[in-house]
């Protein structure tokens, strides 16, 4: 009987893991279903050189500027204070924008007051999404928790 309930932990230990879904094309493109702590994100984020928290659509379009002109490697990162999922993703996020400094982390909380359009022209429907910018086109997007793919998407895209 013991044996039964440790392969039933295992498998649903290793279904929460397998409940993303990959699209894949000529760029990266992963959609799944999770979220991380917005305080202490942005505390310890404060510290890091290459994250910004953007509190205007003047910021965003600036930030999106640069990163479609191909000027700056970037990932903008949408979140939101309510967002469990967020709280959980935070601290990856923050630990990889310090692994690739050369890469700007741009945060974009979604119930900031003038960031309404920021959601419109990105296409955000979700929280988590991260969508990783790179020579001027958006080379991969994520949405939801998955660890995995956001390292090996980083790995991929900025080493």
């Amino acid at each position: 009987m013991k044996n039964n309930w440790s392969n039933f932990h295992q498998i649903a230990r290793n279904s929460f893991i397998a409940t993303s879904t990959v699209y894949a094309s000529t760029e990266f493109n992963f959609s799944n279903t999770f979220l991380p702590d917005r305080r202490s994100f942005c505390y310890a984020a404060a510290a890091a050189g290459g994250f910004v928290v953007l509190k205007s659509e003047k910021e965003f379009n600036n930030a999106l500027s640069k990163a479609q002109d191909g000027s700056l490697p970037s990932v903008f990162y949408f979140t939101a204070a309510w967002c469990g999922p967020c709280r959980l993703i935070a601290p990856v996020i923050l630990e990889l924008s310090k692994k690739y400094p050369h890469v700007t982390t741009y945060k974009v909380d979604i119930d900031e007051g003038g960031l309404s359009n920021a959601l419109g022209k990105s296409n955000v429907s979700a929280v988590p999404t991260l969508q990783f910018f790179k020579g001027g086109v958006k080379k991969a997007e994520i949405v939801g928790v998955d660890v995995v793919k956001l390292r090996t998407v980083m790995d991929h895209l900025y080493k």
